[in-house]
């Protein structure tokens, strides 16, 4: 007597996934996704959300752009700082408006898992985002087929893989100039002697870039990659606004801005 093969299921962690799940039709068909509580609110506890090398012009607006470390190279947008409050989302839940916000934000509550070491990918749901629920206002699927809504997450979640799969490359050619190392971001309260670091990262050393041999500067410009580099080189000129934004949040004094909130 056979027996019906268990779904394949996803394996390891998804970051800010509650409860990830490979979408079907058999365990999803009767699900729909309606609006949240708070629509943000799954991401409102984090300091850094991964972004691509094509979002970096964006986001460096809004955002210091760091990477995650020198082993792993993965750009990220700072979004919070000493506290774990991401300082674009309001208490009622919404992102802040006119502040760019990023694919791996927009595609939930759907991401993608790929094959170790193979080419295809999955499409994956978080089953524990609360705006998922049967009967929701735009279903998952109609008939057994993909909504339109569906469809167009898909094809999101798709781009935004190989974006993902192009800044992987970007930061694997880049590896050869040494260009990330780790670094201080520091503030001097007003009548203090000494600096106070609030943060420590990993990003673009600006003297390295500029001391490259020419032959080497050249490269980069060639590649492509050095408006990028110089992208996130100007973005950290947002770690001061981030301090002011969390002295708002919390209405901190200027010597108060870099401590801890306790809640």
């Amino acid at each position: 007597m056979s027996e019906t093969p268990e779904a394949p299921q996803v394996t390891g962690k998804m970051f800010l996934f509650d409860r990830p799940e490979l979408m079907s039709v058999e365990q999803h068909g009767q699900l729909g996704v309606g609006k949240p509580e708070k629509r943000f609110g799954f991401c409102s506890a984090v300091r850094a959300i991964p972004v691509t090398i094509s979002e970096i012009p964006a986001a460096m607006k809004d955002y210091p752009v760091i990477f995650m470390s020198a082993e792993q190279p993965a750009p990220l947008a700072v979004v919070g700082l000493i506290d774990d409050v991401n300082l674009f989302v309001g208490d009622d839940g919404e992102w802040e408006a006119n502040r760019y916000i990023p694919g791996y934000i927009r595609r939930y509550p759907f991401g993608v898992a790929s094959e170790s070491g193979g080419e295809r990918i999955a499409i994956v749901i978080d089953a524990g985002f609360d705006g998922l629920r049967k009967g929701g206002e735009a279903p998952l699927f109609d008939n057994g087929a993909p909504t339109q809504m569906t469809q167009s997450a898909i094809e999101f979640c798709k781009n935004f893989e190989r974006d993902r799969q192009l800044t992987d490359e970007f930061v694997k050619q880049l590896a050869p100039y040494e260009l990330i190392t780790g670094q201080n971001a520091q503030f001097t309260p007003q009548g203090a002697t000494e600096p106070t670091t609030f943060a420590q990262y990993f990003g673009i050393d600006e003297k390295k870039l500029n001391e490259l041999p020419d032959d080497k500067f050249l490269e980069l410009r060639r590649s492509g990659m050095l408006a990028i580099i110089y992208a996130m080189v100007i973005s950290m000129g947002n770690w001061r606004l981030l301090l002011e934004r969390r002295a708002r949040r919390f209405s901190l004094t200027e010597a108060q801005i870099t401590d801890r909130v306790l809640n």
